[in-house]
């Protein structure tokens, strides 16, 4: 496992963390046996970034992320939860002192720690990001001690432009993957000047970019694949990156005859985010021990050959970028 800045905050991360979105919620069921072991063995393997968030199994996710941690003791991992979502109506006006407040004490005694080490505003309505109080609040929280930093993450790029105004943000997570290439275009290189961190989420497209799914894949009725394709139950650019299923299994195809005969698709496609040095860490999700095992074993390989990378930016221009690129 390689190591990377984690922007300005002073801490060197994973480049391949974990995604704890899975071992929560609305990913079909997933034991908690399951989740244990595929945390265990990221850990394992050398991950030390965990992303994970309030509404992930309405705290379920944080609190097999704490009886993982000091059921193994040790060093803590640098653990990244969310909040935001729990809002109802999820509304701008909501965003308030007290509530950031309420949300970040109960991430706090799910997570069993008394300093979040980084709190994100988990996809805000666009207009939060022009209320200087809430960051305001947020500079509170890190005053009282009650986070180590604040970030944000974000739907759009536009979004995560404004975020990176504020001086007090020290990450932005975003959509980053070979179907959503356009945070590369600018944000990447705003973020990198102002030593904001970035962290790639979805980075397999809702596992997509696996290249184990077929158009007779069948899929969990609480799985957010099955549910969510049109944004019924939120943003739907987070499910399959906002890209039709069967234009999106096609264009897979194309994408694995550039890879490697001895390299797993999965594993060249989070070593593509990775050659973008303006990524701090990458979050993909693991169902079992053995998916995140295979995830970690991105960090291992060399460098893609330039003319790959050439022709997959060439298969997104021509087959991706007019259903997401100016959408997100």
């Amino acid at each position: 496992m390689k190591y990377r800045e984690l922007g300005n905050t002073g801490r060197k991360v994973s480049e391949v963390g974990f995604g704890a979105w899975a071992i929560g919620g609305s990913w079909g069921d997933v034991s908690e046996t399951d989740a244990r072991s595929a945390l265990h063995a990221a850990l394992d393997a050398g991950t030390t970034f965990i992303d994970t968030a309030d509404v992930y199994g309405d705290g379920r996710s944080e609190r097999i992320i704490a009886q993982v941690l000091n059921e193994r003791g040790g060093a803590r991992p640098f653990v990244a939860t969310k909040a935001g979502r729990r809002l109802s109506p999820h509304i701008a006006e909501g965003y308030t002192k007290e509530a950031l407040t309420n949300f970040v004490d109960r991430s706090r005694d799910n997570l069993d720690t008394d300093t979040l080490d980084l709190l994100q505003l988990h996809c805000p309505p666009t207009e939060v990001f022009y209320r200087p109080e809430v960051f305001d609040a947020l500079e509170g929280l890190v005053q009282a001690g009650k986070i180590g930093a604040y970030g944000v993450s974000v739907e759009k790029v536009e979004e995560g432009l404004k975020a990176i105004e504020y001086p007090g943000v020290a990450s932005v997570q975003i959509i980053y993957n070979i179907f959503r290439q356009r945070p590369a275009d600018l944000f990447f290189r705003e973020a990198k000047a102002k030593g904001v961190a970035i962290i790639a989420r979805v980075p397999l497209a809702s596992g997509l970019l696996t290249g184990k799914m077929r158009a007779d894949t069948k899929f969990a009725a609480d799985d957010h694949r099955a549910f969510n394709r049109d944004g019924a139950a939120f943003d739907k650019g987070e499910t399959f990156a906002g890209v039709p299923y069967d234009l999106a299994l096609e264009v897979v195809e194309e994408i694995r005859r550039l890879t490697p005969e001895d390299t797993p698709l999965v594993q060249f496609a989070l070593r593509w985010i990775l050659m973008e040095d303006a990524v701090s860490v990458v979050i993909p999700g693991a169902r079992t021990a053995e998916q995140a095992s295979a995830n970690t074993c991105a960090s291992d390989l060399a460098p893609l050959p330039q003319p790959v990378m050439e022709e997959l930016r060439e298969i997104y221009r021509r087959r991706i970028a007019p259903y997401v690129h100016q959408f997100w």
